[in-house]
């Protein structure tokens, strides 16, 4: 029998009819760890449900999930109850969950709760640890897949930011037994070379399983100990790891990590702006404050200038050197009267003018003067002072007398 050609939607609503009208297909009692948990915007939850070696796509629709009464979280235990269907669009084989029970944590979850108590004893977490990001890191390194989606994440959104900074890769495995290896030995390169202002980590979104590398104590441990600042962006915003609570800073996907270690261009160019603008207007500021101190300083100095004290010294002078010259001409003529009344008294007694008005004057032979008659006891010889000169003779006493009383004044 010639079996005829179907189309792609021909197949897949074959195998959808078939699973349909098989009972125990749509009656499945699921028990699975869940695993890729999303809960979508438009109510619907999205998730993995996996056991060791396998795993199944789950959706559960808006309309059930008003049965939940908990809330579903990574590595979390459950039996799920539901139907099991290919959705035709895309050839999907996934189960439609009508209740889900919870039946304890997976062995993933309580391994990452317990590493986690762990290190946030030991301060691996402390604010006061955490080291800042720069303001504007001129070189980024980045360590994750070379092949991933995450690294073209972090170009493109850096280039759009601006194109100045300068992106160093190193390549690293973020999946698979030991990879968290790689991403060690990335951190220590970075450190060892000193040629990168910040580390991004990271890689996109998956599974528990998928993202335990980043849930590595060792890598926790090489986290903490680099020097330089590191941004974690494991997979997406609902995404938690070990690295992010370590790392400086956590970044919900490595876009926004990528968003958050480089600023925008024009955002440095508005800063610059302002802080030039803030700048300038310090300094008018402070100029025109200057220019008020000096201006006030002059209406002091004015006040108070060398200049204006000089010449009040030259008023002063002038008025001192008119009062001594008043006073020297009183005293030269009070002075002048006083030696004129004295010249007076001396003419009236000088000698000549005595001898000029009839008078005389008798010395003995000795020179000396006579003022008294009893000198002329005897016959002396004597020297007579007259206006027009003297004489010198032999006096002879004839007769003595009493005090002599002249108008013109006595000898």
């Amino acid at each position: 029998m010639r079996i005829k050609t179907l189309t792609v939607s021909e197949v897949n609503n074959y195998i959808k009819k078939i699973l349909d009208n098989d009972f125990i297909l749509n009656n499945l009692s699921v028990r699975g760890e869940i695993s890729n948990l999303k809960y979508h915007s438009s109510g619907h939850i999205y998730f993995s449900l996996k056991d060791d070696n396998s795993k199944i796509n789950c959706i559960m629709f808006k309309s059930k999930i008003y049965d939940l009464d908990f809330v579903l979280n990574e590595g979390m235990a459950v039996i799920v109850s539901g139907r099991a269907a290919v959705y035709t669009a895309n050839g999907t084989f996934q189960l439609y969950c009508n209740t889900i029970q919870q039946e304890g944590l997976g062995e993933l979850h309580i391994r990452f709760e317990r590493l986690k108590e762990k290190l946030s004893r030991e301060g691996y977490f402390n604010a006061e640890v955490k080291k800042n990001l720069p303001k504007n890191p001129e070189r980024i390194g980045v360590v994750t897949s070379e092949t991933g989606a995450a690294i073209c994440d972090i170009i493109n959104v850096i280039r759009r930011r601006n194109n100045k900074v300068d992106i160093v890769l190193y390549p690293a495995l973020v999946q698979g037994e030991g990879a968290y290896k790689t991403v060690i030995d990335g951190i220590k390169y970075f450190n060892n070379k000193k040629s990168v202002d910040i580390i991004i980590i990271g890689r996109g979104g998956g599974a528990l399983e998928e993202l335990w590398n980043f849930n590595e104590e060792e890598l926790a441990k090489a986290i903490y100990n680099s020097k330089l600042p590191i941004v974690s962006a494991v997979g997406h915003e609902v995404d938690f790891t070990i690295s992010d609570f370590v790392a400086d800073f956590r970044a919900a996907t490595p876009s926004q990590a990528a968003e958050i270690v480089v600023p925008l261009e024009d955002e440095l160019y508005r800063e610059i702006n302002e802080y030039e603008n803030k700048l300038n207007f310090i300094i008018d500021n402070k100029l025109s404050n200057e220019r008020r101190r000096i201006q006030n300083l002059e209406k002091v100095l004015s006040l108070n200038s060398p200049s204006s004290k000089i010449a009040n010294a030259y008023l002063e002078i002038d008025n001192l050197k008119d009062k001594i010259e008043k006073i020297m001409a009183f005293k030269i003529k009070s002075n002048k009267q006083k030696i004129f009344s004295l010249n007076n008294i001396l003419n009236a007694h000088n000698p000549i003018n005595i001898l000029k008005r009839g008078y005389a004057i008798i010395e003995d032979e000795n020179d000396k003067l006579i003022k008294s008659k009893d000198f002329f006891d005897e016959k002396k010889k004597i020297k007579i002072y007259m206006e027009d000169g003297y004489v010198v003779g032999n006096f002879i006493p004839v007769e003595r007398g009493g005090n002599y009383h002249g108008k013109e004044g006595k000898l």
